[in-house]
């Protein structure tokens, strides 16, 4: 064995790779870019398993499938609300007999750090019937990479390894093997397990089913799983799970104190999905409460309340014992086992509230110029109407912080290709100018489909498309396709060419814009805008990648 130190997230690709993966597919999205962010860049300087970057989260999964389906082992990445992007591939999946391995790999992020919500991905493998991993350090999630496709295997069912933002950005010292297991051979799936005609698919969620007891049992034995029981303590149980299990750890000496002679009570940490039924009813007869430490929404604490009906005080989130928002920390957990509150520092007086530091867009941002053009508009429209006629939707991206001072430009943000539809809505409720604000990326993961549906019915309204040339927000991974290729996506869907204009986004082109945007949004039908300027990150990397060409 050797040691590195490593994020959780590149953990988790290392474990991939040393576990035979074939092919690696995902959409950047904090907190799990940089698994994707790893295996490309193996991929790309020592040409190892394939790894790829995809439009969206659902293309993402059906490429992942497309390996599964001959034999290989694959994985596909994605935050929390990506997953509802891949909803769809992921839920009929379930269905499929899974041939190579298939694990999604997806990053909750409590405190919506980088999110619009907190959703909890344990509910979609509840929902879809299928196996969860939740590693509690960079140790497990390498170590439950393997095994995670072993299960995969095993069962032919799709497996969930899940994290959370903590346990991705944080780096440890992770001891890994130093060689990799051989890949699986290509040898494709049989055609009736991967139909999911409906007669088929009937046959395959009676398998599903079927597949139950056997999860039920390994989840069960499976040794992460870990049941400690104390007789002398009747009173209370605690079950953790993902970080929780280190934030009681973090707690355990001085707990171990208030508890005197009796003793820690009785404790399961929950590391895997089905949840260890047996385990959890023997615990529940060891003591009257259970409290219940858990990362995320109380997904475990609303379980019990079905597995053991009646018979246990259930105590944690749903009753203030802990916090229902947020992240969990030693000190929440600290709390809710009746510890003393700590101070920050040691004169007792803890570290002041700081002032707010809002994130802005980049100094000489090209989305500046773009939406200052289009404040100009949207000002004149307002007051040439005599009252507020207009409706700017946005988008997911780093144009996101026009909504901020000092541009305030926007005023919907809802999920990764809203804007089109929404500015569609508007216009069918009566707004004259409608506007939707989307970033050449986002366009490409879920714009496409909004234009088809405004064109269909050459709603009047104004699309804007803000074309940096990478995906900036995340870490600058490159769009799908390249600047040139976009206007030519949206003539194809079938907007008027005379209404498609591509434009600069520079300080000197301000007042030209703003008179294009005017002429566009009284067009009684669909037009497109397309501001272009690179991100001055994406000029630091093509300037980059040319100096090494010309070396």
């Amino acid at each position: 064995m050797k040691e590195m130190v490593l994020l959780g997230d590149e953990a988790i690709a290392l474990g991939a790779l040393h576990a035979g993966v074939s092919a690696s597919f995902g959409y950047p999205g904090t907190p799990s870019t940089e698994i994707l962010e790893y295996l490309v860049d193996t991929y790309e300087r020592s040409g190892g398993p394939v790894a790829r970057w995809c439009a969206n989260e659902k293309t993402a999964y059906e490429n992942a499938l497309g390996v599964s389906f001959s034999g290989k082992r694959s994985i596909v990445t994605m935050k929390h609300v990506g997953l509802n992007v891949a909803a769809d591939p992921f839920m009929n999946s379930s269905l499929c007999q899974i041939k190579g391995g298939l694990i999604c790999v997806v990053a909750d992020d409590p405190s919506m750090h980088s999110s619009q919500g907190e959703q909890d991905t344990r509910f979609y493998a509840d929902f879809a019937m299928v196996p969860l991993f939740e590693p509690i350090n960079q140790q497990e999630a390498y170590e439950m990479m393997g095994e995670a496709f072993e299960v995969s295997e095993r069962f032919q069912v799709p497996v969930i390894m899940r994290l959370v933002t903590r346990l991705s950005h944080s780096r440890a010292l992770v001891r890994v093997s130093p060689t990799a297991r051989a890949e699986n051979t290509l040898a494709k799936g049989s055609a009736s397990d991967w139909m999911l005609l409906p007669a088929l698919a009937r046959k395959n969620y009676e398998k599903m089913i079927h597949k139950q007891d056997g999860l039920l049992a390994w989840s069960t034995a499976y040794t992460r799983n870990t049941l400690t029981l104390n007789p002398r303590r009747s009173d209370i149980a605690i079950i953790t799970s993902g970080l929780g299990k280190n934030y009681f750890e973090e707690n355990r000496a001085d707990f171990a104190d208030m508890c005197g002679d009796a003793g820690v009570p009785s404790m399961l940490h929950v590391a895997t999905m089905p949840l260890p039924v047996d385990s959890i009813r023997k615990l529940a007869d060891s003591a009257e409460t259970i409290l219940v430490i858990e990362e995320g929404m109380p997904f475990i604490e609303k379980q019990l309340r079905g597995l053991v009906p009646g018979k246990n005080r259930i105590t944690g989130k749903f009753d203030g014992l802990l916090p229902r928002a947020g992240e969990l920390n030693p000190d929440s957990v600290r709390k809710a086992l009746g510890l003393p509150v700590r101070t920050s520092v040691q004169d007792g007086r803890g570290i002041p509230e700081l002032p707010a530091r809002p994130p802005q867009l980049c100094k000489g941002c090209p989305h500046h110029d773009s939406y200052t053009a289009l404040n100009q508009a949207v000002a004149i429209l307002n007051e040439r109407e005599g009252a507020v006629s207009t409706v700017v939707a946005a988008d997911i991206g780093c144009y996101a912080l026009g909504a901020v001072a000092p541009l305030k430009a926007i005023e919907t943000i809802v999920c990764m290709g809203a804007s089109i539809g929404m500015a569609r809505g508007a216009s069918d409720a009566g707004y004259k100018y409608t506007f939707g604000v989307i970033g050449d990326s986002t366009f490409l993961h879920s714009g496409l489909t909004g234009l088809v549906d405004a064109v269909s019915s050459n709603t009047p309204m104004t699309v804007i498309i803000l074309d940096n040339s990478i995906v900036a927000m995340t870490g600058c991974q490159p769009t799908m396709l390249p600047s040139n290729q976009l206007e030519k996506a949206v003539l194809g869907i079938g907007v008027d060419p005379s209404h498609v204009r591509v434009i600069e986004a520079k300080p000197n082109m301000i007042e030209e814009n703003t008179r294009i945007i005017l002429e566009e949004a009284e067009y009684r039908g669909v037009s497109v805008l397309i501001f272009v300027r690179e991100c001055l990150e994406a000029v630091r990397i093509r300037k980059k990648k040319e100096a090494v060409k010309n070396v």
